[in-house]
């Protein structure tokens, strides 16, 4: 009977994981979206020209640079949340994202490692300040507005990132992705002020 029990268990099949945003989960990336963006513009707001575009070294980034590939960045991150849910459902999900989000919420606002950024994403003083918050803004309404109301099973849908350090990632890791890019490098602009030699105004 004892081996009957151990067999009945074993047959009941394992649950699988829940492919659509929790609450806990929408609620944490809409506050972590407001975060950012309010630290962003705090950290860009009332900055000098002088300031925007002076570098602590020469193969460092900018206050203006950095600003810049934030916004970058966010448009190219959101347009593979957009790949993600318009590619078909991986059966593989689960296992091959597991971990992942734990990863994302890491390494990225810690700042822990160090990337170099593909070329569309990499700063060429292209944009002024005033460009840089009016896209960073309107890129915000299409991400608020996902992140709030999205219904899909987005944790089934995935894109393999370029860094094999990530790998497969699924569309709530690559939206999460957006804010914890962005907080980390508003932690990079603070260092930039922070450096000796940072202009007083």
């Amino acid at each position: 009977m004892k081996s009957l029990l151990c067999l009945a268990v074993l047959c009941v099949p394992l649950r699988a994981a829940d492919p659509h945003i929790s609450a806990e989960e929408r609620t944490q990336v809409l506050k972590w979206l407001d975060e950012s963006h309010m630290e962003f513009f705090a950290a860009i707001d009332r900055v000098s020209e002088a300031q925007w575009k002076w570098k602590p070294a020469p193969e460092r980034w900018s206050v203006g640079e950095t600003a810049e590939h934030i916004v970058l960045a966010e448009a190219l991150l959101f347009d593979f949340v957009r790949k993600a849910v318009a590619a078909p459902p991986n059966p593989a999900w689960e296992e091959q994202t597991k971990g992942k989000t734990e990863l994302l919420i890491r390494v990225m606002p810690s700042r822990q490692g160090k990337a170099v950024a593909p070329e569309p994403i990499v700063p060429h003083e292209g944009l002024t300040r005033a460009q840089v918050r009016e896209r960073f803004e309107k890129q915000r309404i299409d991400i608020l507005k996902f992140a709030s109301e999205t219904q899909m099973a987005v944790k089934e849908h995935t894109v393999v990132h370029p860094f094999p350090t990530f790998g497969t990632l699924n569309a709530y890791q690559w939206l999460i992705y957006v804010p914890l890019h962005t907080i980390r490098h508003d932690k990079q602009i603070a260092e930039v002020k922070a450096t000796p030699g940072y202009p007083s105004n």
